[in-house]
C-alpha cells in the first residue's frame, strides 16, 4: 500500500457512525445546502483524500527531480497494486490513465480497422466513445453498429439477443458499457462477454459507472480491454482512470503519446507499462491517490453506504413513478441499478427543467433527452440523505406542469 505523506490534514473526531449521511457530507467538499445528486458526472472527492492528493503535489513540488526521475516508477508501482488488489487484477496488467476517454482511445486507435470491419455497440452508450468510434471507422471505412436496444428491459437475455442482432461476418469487436451513462442500466457484461469471445470478438467495456459502485472482478469477467475512472464512484481527484488489458494483448497496444517508455526498456520492466505510464512530464499525484480513495471507503464501511443509497435510490423511483406515472427503464433489482438510476419525465423543456431547478430549489441533477427519451438521472451516494430527494421530488412537483411541452391537438 502507499504511504499517505505526513502532511496529509487529519480528520476530527467524530462520535458519529463512520458511514452516518450526515457526517459523510462533512467529510466532502461539496457547498452546503445543495442538494448535490448528480455524482454520476464527475464524481466528489473526500476531504481526507484530497489532502492526500494535494500532499502528494507539495511533496512532487518539494524535489522535482528525485519524485519524477527516482521515486515515480515505484510510487506508480505501489499505487498500481492497490488498484489491481481493488479490481481482483494483477498489478502488472493495469496502467492508470488520466481518464477512461483516453484508456479507451489507446485501445482504438491500436485495432487498425480495415475497410468494412464492424464495431458492434449499442444506442446508449455515452457521447464521447459514440464520436471517437465514428470517427476511426469513417476514417478507416469501417462501419460503427448501434443496435437499438427495446426500452423499458425486461431481462438480460432480451438485452444480450438485442445486440447480438447487429452481429455480422465483419464484427471485430464487441463495445459495451457495464453501467451505461444515459440510462444508468447495468448491464449484462458477463454474459455479452463470454459470448463474444465464444465467437472469437475482442471485447472492450466501458466501466465509467461501475467501478465504486458495483463490485468489479477483472480477472473473473475475462474481457480483453476493460477501462475505468476512479474520480467517479470511487471518489479519487479528477484525473485518475485506468486501462486493464489481457497479458496476451498488451502487446498489441500502441501509446497515443510517443515518448522515453518507447525506447530500450530496463531490465525486468514490461513495454506495456513503459509505453503508457510514461507520457512526458506530467502530475501523477490523482494516481498516487486513488490507494487513498480505497481505504477512505473501507474505513467507513461503503458496502453498507452503497446498501443504504439503493434504498434510498428505490424509493426515490417509486415515489417519482407515482407521480408521473412513467414505468421506470428497468426491473425493480439491484441487477439492474446501483446507486443510480434514469427515470422518465412527461415531454420537458429539459434544459429549463434543469436550470430550475438548480436556480430554484438549489438540486443539482441531469434532465433532457437522449435516445431513451426525456428523463432525470439521480445519483446516490454516501452524503446524500432524504432531505435530498424529497427536494428534489418537490421541485419536479412545482416545476413539471411549467415546462411541459404542448402536445399538438
Amino acid at each position: 500500500m502507499v504511504s499517505t505523506p505526513v502532511d496529509t490534514m487529519p480528520l476530527a473526531p467524530d462520535t458519529a457512525p463512520p458511514n452516518d449521511p450526515d457526517r459523510l457530507r462533512g467529510l466532502f467538499l461539496l457547498r452546503p445546502g445543495l442538494a448535490y445528486l448528480n455524482h454520476g458526472s464527475f464524481g466528489a472527492c473526500p476531504r481526507p483524500v484530497f489532502a492526500a492528493y494535494q500532499a502528494w503535489q507539495a511533496e512532487l513540488e518539494r524535489e522535482p527531480v528525485l519524485f519524477l526521475s527516482r521515486r515515480y516508477e515505484s510510487l506508480l508501482a505501489e499505487a498500481r497494486e492497490s488498484l489491481a488488489t481493488y479490481l481482483g487484477a494483477s498489478a502488472d496488467d493495469l496502467v492508470y490513465a488520466t481518464n477512461i476517454t483516453l484508456a479507451l482511445n489507446v485501445v482504438a486507435q491500436s485495432l487498425d480497422l480495415a475497410p468494412g470491419d464492424e464495431i458492434l455497440s449499442t444506442d446508449l452508450e455515452y457521447g464521447a466513445m459514440n464520436t471517437m468510434w465514428q470517427c476511426l471507422c469513417d476514417r478507416a471505412g469501417a462501419r460503427y453498429v448501434r443496435q437499438p436496444i427495446p426500452l423499458p428491459v425486461e431481462s438480460a437475455e432480451q438485452v444480450v439477443e438485442a445486440i447480438w442482432a447487429g452481429r455480422t461476418p465483419r464484427t471485430r469487436a464487441l463495445f459495451i458499457s457495464h453501467i451505461t451513462s444515459g440510462t444508468a442500466m447495468i448491464m449484462p457484461v458477463e454474459a455479452l462477454v463470454r459470448r463474444a469471445r465464444e465467437e472469437g470478438l475482442v471485447t472492450i467495456v466501458d466501466g465509467a459507472h461501475a467501478v465504486g459502485q458495483v463490485p468489479v472482478d477483472l480477472e473473473a469477467l475475462g474481457a480483453d480491454y476493460y477501462a475505468g475512472n476512479c474520480h467517479k464512484w470511487m471518489m479519487s481527484p479528477k484525473g485518475a482512470g485506468f486501462l486493464h488489458a489481457r497479458r496476451d494483448l498488451q502487446g498489441c497496444l500502441r501509446p497515443l503519446v510517443l515518448s522515453g517508455g518507447y525506447g530500450d526498456l530496463p531490465a525486468g520492466r514490461s513495454r506495456f507499462l513503459a509505453q503508457q505510464e510514461w507520457q512526458g512530464t506530467r502530475d501523477p499525484a490523482a494516481f498516487l491517490t486513488v490507494p487513498e480513495a480505497i481505504r477512505f471507503a473501507a474505513e467507513h464501511r461503503w458496502d453498507e453506504v452503497r446498501t443504504r443509497c439503493h434504498a434510498l435510490l428505490k424509493e426515490a423511483r417509486a415515489r417519482l413513478t407515482e407521480m408521473t406515472g412513467l414505468a421506470p427503464l428497468t426491473p425493480d433489482s439491484p441487477e439492474w441499478y446501483a446507486q443510480m438510476a434514469r427515470l422518465p419525465l412527461p415531454p420537458c423543456d429539459g434544459a429549463a427543467l434543469k436550470a430550475r431547478l438548480y436556480d430554484e430549489f438549489d438540486v443539482e441533477v441531469p434532465a433532457g433527452g437522449g435516445p431513451e427519451g426525456g428523463g432525470v438521472r439521480i445519483s446516490v451516494q454516501g452524503y446524500n440523505t432524504p432531505a435530498d430527494i424529497d427536494r428534489l421530488l418537490e421541485g419536479l412537483r412545482v416545476l413539471l406542469p411549467q415546462v411541459r411541452e404542448r402536445q399538438p391537438a
